[in-house]
């Protein structure tokens, strides 16, 4: 059975994971409107990732005997300066979430849960494979510029991207 205070915790990252995915489906409709399909491609394949990352942490609450109680998510920025700035935010964005994770794990081990700290780790891996691919990415486009064609084929390498 889950803590009061790993049911609460854990109720708030299923939001946060939610909001994620909203912010990133924003991101997506920004790309698409810039004609940077593959950008946009990336950006829902992330989007999808992060309600999976949601439905992960729901199921976990039942399978402990515990309760979801979903929480308001806000509308997230619909305009953005340029593709890497988007990226810029997405890294900061998956530094914020892998602060929430750790910071859930340790509420996890305070609460000598140990199901929950399993399960979490987890997610403090993906969240390693977050930040490097969003960090590879704003290389790639600080060498690429913000036009040309080798955005264009920067665009395209992230379309290349199979859905989560």
């Amino acid at each position: 059975m889950l803590s009061k205070a790993v049911q609460d915790a854990i109720n708030e990252q299923i939001r946060n994971e939610i909001q994620s995915a909203y912010l990133y489906l924003s991101m997506s409709a920004h790309c698409e409107a810039k004609s940077l399909s593959g950008a946009a491609h990336w950006l829902r394949a992330q989007w999808e990732e992060e309600l999976e990352h949601s439905m992960k942490l729901f199921k976990h609450v039942y399978d402990r005997g515990g309760r979801v109680t979903l929480q308001a998510i806000e509308k997230p920025p619909t305009d953005f300066s340029s593709l890497l700035g988007i990226f810029q935010q997405v890294l900061a964005h998956e530094q914020k979430v892998t602060a929430l994770i750790n910071n859930l794990y340790a509420i996890a081990t305070k609460e000598n849960d140990y199901a929950s700290q399993i399960e979490l780790q987890w997610f403090i891996k993906e969240q390693v494979e977050e930040e490097k691919n969003a960090s590879e990415i704003i290389e790639m486009l600080k060498m690429s510029g913000e036009s040309g064609p080798t955005l264009l084929m920067v665009d395209r390498q992230l379309g290349a991207r199979a859905k989560g």
